[in-house]
């Protein structure tokens, strides 16, 4: 091998390797694992500020919040064709609604599915794989989601039924009414953000780590972006995102919302998150 050739070959290999450990990289760590996008370090203010339409008063006050390492977070939400598997091979307790079954399966977000579900999926996933897999923290799923924005979405001021699946009855900002489609979406059936990560607005409502508390913003600030609140006696958990039967305004990037954790709905799915060892 002459040189030329060495050093191509050389130049070839660290591509590789950049490419390995590069923010935005979409892997798999199996076959049968969903497809995660590595989101990379960095900071934003959390929160919405005072004057966005329809803010919560749990949305506030706004807080700078450092990510101090990249990590993984799945594409999309876990699909039915995803969760199928962890149940035939785990043998954990679920049952499904017959709703669920009424709109299609496969590359539909499963839905009916509790935060105690949705973990249960994570720690069979990390046994398997001999990865970290777990819910991203509420401080990790807003930063993901906004990929840079500070707009109430990340496709900006309005929302469409072109960029999120949502109850098109409603508007937000000079947003027009669209369809109302009552039902999920395949995943990644709508744009990306910045980062990569389909249908973080709408859909399905996806479970965080954190337990919910009104004034964690106030609390906590300090701690993010770890999970917060006493998780000894947590019954509530945080969800982000919105669903398909919200309007328009409970998708915005800031909003809050949390149920118990054994409670299902056909608007309850999760999305994974991954630590990443460097």
């Amino acid at each position: 091998m002459n040189n030329s050739e060495q050093r191509e070959e050389e130049a070839a290999r660290r591509k590789v390797e950049e490419d390995a450990t590069s923010p935005g990289r979409v892997f798999r760590d199996a076959a049968f694992a969903p497809e995660m996008v590595e989101i990379p370090a960095g900071e934003f203010l959390m929160g919405s500020p005072e004057d966005e339409e329809e803010r919560g008063e749990d949305e506030g006050p706004q807080h700078r919040v450092v990510i101090p390492a990249p990590f993984a977070l799945g594409k999309y939400a876990v699909t039915f064709e995803e969760f199928k598997r962890f149940l035939r091979k785990s043998g954990h307790d679920y049952k499904p609604k017959p709703e669920a079954a009424d709109w299609g399966r496969g590359r539909r977000p499963v839905i009916f599915v509790s935060w105690n579900d949705a973990v249960a999926y994570c720690r069979w996933l990390g046994e398997k794989t001999g990865h970290d897999y777990r819910l991203p923290t509420e401080a990790e799923w807003e930063y993901a989601c906004r990929a840079g924005t500070t707009t109430p979405f990340h496709f900006g001021e309005t929302s469409s039924i072109d960029q999120a699946n949502y109850n098109g009855n409603f508007t937000y900002g000079n947003g027009r009414e669209g369809v109302y489609r009552m039902r999920t979406m395949e995943v990644e059936r709508f744009p990306a953000n910045a980062f990569g990560l389909h249908e973080m607005h709408g859909n399905v409502w996806e479970w965080c780590a954190d337990c919910y508390e009104t004034d964690a913003y106030e609390k906590y600030i300090d701690v993010y972006p770890d999970m917060v609140g006493d998780m000894k006696s947590c019954r509530g958990r945080v969800l982000r995102g919105g669903s398909w039967f919200n309007g328009p305004e409970d998708l915005r990037s800031a909003s809050r919302d949390w149920d118990f954790s054994g409670n299902v709905d056909n608007g309850l799915g999760f999305r994974i998150a991954r630590t990443l060892s460097r």
